[in-house]
């Protein structure tokens, strides 16, 4: 689908070949028309869905020429953007950014919303060249183009940006090397290193027209000299020259990693800044209904080598990433995860300057439908949700609440191990034959399910063997349209409150 009218004339949407699809970011939201490039995937339509206000079609371009001319129109109002040239390349960058989805603002941006604090993303695998590098330039560029954006968008006063990447890991991959490994690492710091360059050397840029509030950074850590990457060397070193000579910079921090959105999914980024891969496969939906595991993006990037590149890693691998990074960086995450053997952690925050990675499971559980999002950040896994396809509110708005006190739980010092205890083996339907997930093939209850799961992902690959056909209630439960959600087993014992009455207080 191609499109002549006010909103995309004379700009490089009009050559873009579309197709229609429909998608939901929800599983229980009814799906919404989207079009968008037609060699995006069903994954970027899901996202557009979510980015996209209301509950009405939604196309790729239009969407973005939304904010794209909303920025750039007021950029030249705040003079920022100088001319009226000026602002029509700047348009014309961002556009390129998006429809190579190689960068884009965060999704308050997308539905103007004027309470979201704005962020800038640069999705790392995007940047990769036809010779199998990485495009330094381009990257600096875009950090240039994301400084800017942002900087329109807190309207010329603010102090501190959010402007970091995504996807660490798909890049390295694409490279091949080892997350692990000291080249990787190297190239880590070094990709952190332009960045922080490009992005004091656009804040020097605007603090030639808007003043300058702080001084500029000259005390860096020695950048990496000898890196698996040609030429990123020597982009590093001319970022960071050109960031010594600015006259001052406008901003007291610009890069730093934060919580991803729709909009890292929008791009094609498979995790979130530095974390390293989840797997090298990943479960999409069929369009009868059934999911199925296909290669990820990072692996197809790897080729042969894919399931060695992306196996999952543990939280060391991630805090030593962390910690050569984190000196680049205007912000950073707390501390390296919490050790294992940690009795009861202190209370943390539940937001991190770093992000963490999430993850995406969608099975069918005795013919029930049902999605399970996890999100992991420094100290281990910090959110849980489960959502299903059918089944009532009610049903659903209990589980919700007890997702969202495991979830409370977490971020409190409750160790994963206890949850598991606590509602693996839970029997209530729907119960039965799990389909899309290849290490859990019964379950005896949805909870059943989500624990073990978590269990194999999140305490170090534990596996807990499925129960048996009578444990699933095979002989009552029916078919899956004649299941209903029931209560887990009640105990034999009487309840709390029952036990209570039946003392008193002696002296």
């Amino acid at each position: 689908m191609t499109r002549r009218d006010g909103t995309i004339r004379d700009t490089i949407w009009e050559g873009v070949v579309m197709r229609r699809t429909r998608a939901s970011a929800d599983p229980d939201a009814n799906p919404r028309p989207v079009a968008l490039p037609a060699e995006w995937d069903d994954g970027a339509a899901e996202a557009l869905a979510a980015l996209a206000p209301g509950e009405g079609p939604v196309a790729l371009p239009r969407l973005a020429e939304g904010w794209i001319r909303r920025v750039a129109a007021k950029g030249r109002k705040l003079g920022v953007l100088a001319s009226a040239g000026a602002a029509e390349g700047f348009a014309a960058g961002l556009r390129s950014l998006v429809l190579t989805r190689r960068a884009a603002p965060g999704a308050g941006t997308w539905a103007n919303d004027p309470k979201a604090e704005p962020r800038f993303v640069l999705n790392l695998p995007a940047f990769l060249d036809e010779e199998g590098g990485f495009d330094s330039t381009g990257y600096a560029v875009a950090v240039r183009l994301g400084v800017t954006t942002l900087e329109i968008l807190g309207n010329a006063r603010a102090s501190r940006l959010r402007l970091g990447f995504a996807d660490l890991a798909g890049l390295l991959a694409a490279l091949r090397l080892d997350y692990e490994s000291p080249e990787a690492r190297a190239v880590g710091a070094a990709i952190s290193a332009l960045t922080r360059g490009a992005a004091e050397a656009a804040s020097g840029d605007l603090a030639e027209t808007f003043g300058a509030r702080e001084p500029i950074s000259l005390i860096w850590p020695t950048p990496p000299e000898s890196l698996p990457v040609p030429g990123l060397a020597e982009a590093v070193r001319a970022a960071l020259d050109a960031a010594a000579s600015a006259p001052g910079l406008r901003h007291a921090a610009i890069f730093t990693l934060t919580p991803p959105d729709a909009v890292e999914a929008l791009l094609g980024a498979e995790t979130g800044g530095l974390a390293p891969a989840v797997a090298p496969t990943r479960l999409v939906s069929t369009p009868d209904g059934d999911v199925m595991e296909v290669p990820t993006r990072a692996a197809l990037l790897a080729g042969e080598d894919a399931t060695r590149l992306l196996a999952p890693r543990g939280p060391e691998a991630r805090a030593a990433m962390e910690a050569v990074l984190r000196p680049w960086m205007h912000s950073s995450s707390p501390g390296a995860a919490v050790p294992a053997q940690a009795p009861r952690p202190a209370p943390k925050p539940r937001q991190h300057a770093v992000h963490g990675r999430g993850a995406v499971w969608k099975v069918s559980i005795g013919g029930h439908r049902v999605t399970l999002r996890t999100m992991e950040g420094a100290h281990g896994l910090e959110e849980i949700s489960l959502n299903f396809a059918k089944d009532g509110a009610a049903f659903r708005a209990m589980v919700d609440a007890l997702c969202h006190s495991v979830t409370v739980g977490l971020n409190s010092g409750v160790r994963l191990d206890e949850y598991v205890q606590a509602f693996a083996y839970t029997r209530f339907g729907p119960a039965g034959v799990v389909e899309g997930d290849p290490a859990i093939h019964r379950a005896s209850s949805v909870l059943d399910w989500a624990f073990r799961r978590l269990a194999l992902d999140h305490l170090g690959g534990r596996v807990l063997p499925d129960p048996t056909d009578e444990e699933c209630g095979f002989d009552h439960l029916g078919t899956a349209a004649q299941q209903l959600p029931l209560l887990p087993d009640l105990p034999s014992a009487p309840a709390p409150a029952a036990r209570r009455r039946a003392l008193r207080l002696v002296g």
